[in-house]
């Protein structure tokens, strides 16, 4: 999945206006219905016939696929956009109900009417994007992603492998608002790891936008409240912003965005005032803008050539310690089939990114986590030579987790080099003394400097801080054009 590149069309600015006069409509709808857009509730349909008569009127292919929960039945409205690579879909998704106590207009009237927006304007633009558009708005999301959950079980196994990206927008108009992104690539190093491969690159997407309007932004955990869930869970990569819930703003987070800090983000999270009052219009504005910027950079970008790559299913002439300098007595790296290690939590994954094998730190378990593991300095290992085409943007890309005990420090490391006719480390990864589980990340880096060269791929590793537990582990590792 690219982040942004020169070849995607220009985004469009979505009118904030727009986006409220869908929520103004979401309001009418609560209104007459009870004061809600709850699961099961005769608000939900009618919220759920809006959008798909507005879908249906605009040119997209909609379905209204129905479901049962808690002897109700609950709706999902799924708008396919004509065009585009049938094997490889974005999905942009938003969970259209709300509580039963109020009418859900930021959580998540707001989703739903910016992401329904984007979609209009696709229609207005007659967009051709190379990527099929497939967007979605979930049913019973409050009741614990019911709507969502119940799209991914009952997809084929073919059709699961075909949506190359989720991108989901829950709150996105808090009226404390905080500015956060999905951690896709786990650099917080918090919480539950990263995405699935390719969730750094939408998040890096998203990144780039609230960058380029000077908006900072903050990591947010896939802590499993909203409908990613499914999808990270059958290994599709997902990402998407967030304004903040019933969360209490912190002095650095007011500092660092403005608003009041000791108070939440939403004040009326799942209560009765969850109304168009509770919207902070600027918030609305730039997400709603995120996401046109999202859907346009990813959807229409002219997809990467691979120039090489290497998921080492087989052996392909990497060389361990090539250089003849590696002072490692054990955990040396090699290709293989790992095994899994544990102490205080997972060390050596037993699981690759794809396949059977990777390049690990000694692959066996032994009869300790420390049995393998990295000791007595550094071990290396590098590719086959790789010939670089000339011009173009140049990326390496690959999977990498690296894995210590509260003993390692920031003597320990992971790294990796680029060696052509100068040798460049374009990734680094530092031991800490903290626990730190092994999970797979994702990491992509330019190496358009390179570009007409025979380069070979250097990969480091150290226990240089005593007798630490450190393992480390690298996968699917690619080269493409953009």
């Amino acid at each position: 999945m690219p982040a942004a590149t020169a070849s995607a069309a220009a985004a469009p600015d979505i009118p904030l206006a727009n986006v409220k006069a869908h929520l103004t409509q979401f309001q009418s709808i609560a209104n007459a219905n009870g004061g809600n857009r709850a699961h099961g509730r005769p608000g939900y349909l009618a919220s759920a016939n809006y959008v798909r008569g507005l879908l249906d009127a605009a040119g997209f292919t909609t379905t209204l696929q129905s479901f049962t929960y808690n002897g109700a039945t609950g709706y999902n409205v799924i708008a396919d956009w004509p065009g585009g690579d049938p094997n490889d879909v974005l999905m942009v998704g938003a969970h259209l109900d709300s509580v039963s106590a109020g009418p859900g207009i930021n959580d998540n009237g707001s989703g739903s009417a910016a992401i329904l927006e984007t979609a209009l304007e696709v229609a207005r633009q007659d967009l051709n994007p190379t990527k099929h558009l497939r967007f979605a708005w979930w049913g019973a999301e409050e009741l614990g992603l019911r709507g969502s959950q119940y799209y991914v079980n009952n997809l084929p196994a073919a059709e699961r492998a075909r949506i190359k990206g989720y991108l989901n927008f829950d709150m996105v108009g808090s009226p404390n608002a905080g500015y956060f992104v999905y951690d896709g690539d786990n650099s917080d190093g918090t919480g539950s790891g990263p995405g699935p491969a390719g969730s750094a690159q939408l998040e890096r997407t998203l990144q780039d936008y609230f960058t380029s309007i000077g908006v900072p932004t903050r990591g947010t955990d896939f802590d499993g409240r909203s409908d990613y869930g499914p999808f990270i869970s059958v290994g599709i990569p997902a990402g998407g912003t967030f304004t903040g819930a019933e969360g209490i703003k912190s002095s650095a987070q007011a500092s660092l965005w403005g608003g009041t800090a000791g108070v939440a983000f939403d004040r009326c999270y799942h209560r009765s005032c969850d109304t168009t009052a509770n919207i902070n219009d600027t918030a609305l504005d730039r997400n709603a803008d995120a996401i046109a910027y999202a859907v346009w950079t990813i959807a229409t970008a002219t997809p990467p050539t691979v120039v090489w790559q290497d998921t080492f299913e087989t052996a392909t002439g990497w060389t361990a310690n090539p250089n003849g300098t590696d002072t490692a007595t054990l955990g040396q790296w090699e290709r293989g089939d790992p095994e899994a290690t544990t102490s205080s939590g997972a060390k050596q994954l037993g699981t690759t990114v794809s396949g059977t094998n990777d390049l690990v730190s000694g692959r066996l378990a032994g009869t300790s986590a420390g049995a393998y593991d990295i000791d007595g300095g550094v071990t290396s290992i590098q590719s086959p030579p790789v010939a670089l085409p000339s011009g173009g943007t140049l990326k390496l890309g690959f999977s990498w987790y690296l894995a210590h005990g509260s003993n390692a420090s920031s003597a320990d490391f992971l790294r990796v080099k680029v060696v052509g006719s100068t040798t460049t480390q374009v990734f680094q990864q530092l031991g800490a003394a903290t626990d730190r589980d092994g999970a797979w990340s994702s990491a992509e880096v330019d190496v358009s400097s390179f570009a007409g060269q025979s380069v070979r791929i250097l990969v480091e590793a150290a226990d240089a801080s005593g007798a630490s537990l450190v393992e480390a582990g690298v996968d699917d590792v690619k080269i493409t054009r953009q």
